[in-house]
């Protein structure tokens, strides 16, 4: 992660935010033996007695399960909307093109749990991208007994404990007020990333540029 000041994002409320807009994460971990291991899966930020937890589930038996049995220090990405910034957008056009992106990096230590822990996280999780729609078929309530037993049988939930969060919200903050302003206008002409990041540049004007009078 690119370590710049004036990268991050202070507000702890807006962090979490992203982590529960996009709380599809990469979590990687090493194995005894150092070896990296990664998967993709949901996660959900709680605050419980002072700490940060992320919890999740994924299969058990594979080499990252393993992997996070023998090394419990993990490394939790999560990704919000990205784009493409052209150099020739920025006043001075002969200026290195980048990439604007937010995104949230939690450490921590995972540790795995019980099946009743595991019931009430299928419980929410599937609640949580049902809409909260307790008649959905999906929903874990509704499944067959029978079909409940077999996935039980192939995970596992876990917790993991945040030690550590870290962010970079790079959205030009680096640059002059022109640029920023005709950056801006270049990405609400792109695909729905480009839109995004647009919009997430025009929240933060008066933050980077408080002298500036307000844009109509």
């Amino acid at each position: 992660m690119y370590d710049l000041p004036y990268h991050k994002e202070n507000n702890p409320d807006i962090v979490k935010e992203l982590v529960a807009q996009y709380p599809f994460a990469f979590l990687t971990g090493c194995d005894a033996e150092n070896k990296p291991v990664a998967t993709q899966v949901p996660l959900f930020l709680e605050e419980i007695e002072g700490k940060m937890i992320l919890s999740g589930h994924i299969m058990k038996g594979t080499d990252h399960h393993k992997a996070f049995l023998q090394n419990p220090n993990v490394l939790a990405v999560f990704t919000g909307h990205h784009t493409y910034v052209s150099g020739t957008w920025y006043a001075n056009p002969h200026t290195p093109s980048t990439w604007n992106y937010m995104s949230v990096h939690a450490h921590g230590v995972i540790r795995f749990v019980n099946d009743e822990a595991l019931e009430n996280l299928l419980r929410k999780t599937s609640l949580h991208f049902e809409n909260n729609n307790p008649h959905s078929a999906t929903v874990y309530d509704n499944l067959p007994p029978e079909l409940i037993k077999r996935v039980m049988g192939a995970i596992i939930a876990f917790e993991i404990e945040v030690k550590e969060i870290k962010n970079i919200f790079k959205l030009s903050q680096d640059r002059d007020f022109d640029s920023y302003q005709h950056i801006q206008e270049k990405l609400k002409e792109q695909d729905e990333a480009g839109k995004a990041i647009a919009t997430e540049m025009a929240k933060r004007t008066h933050q980077v540029f408080p002298d500036m009078p307000p844009t109509k």
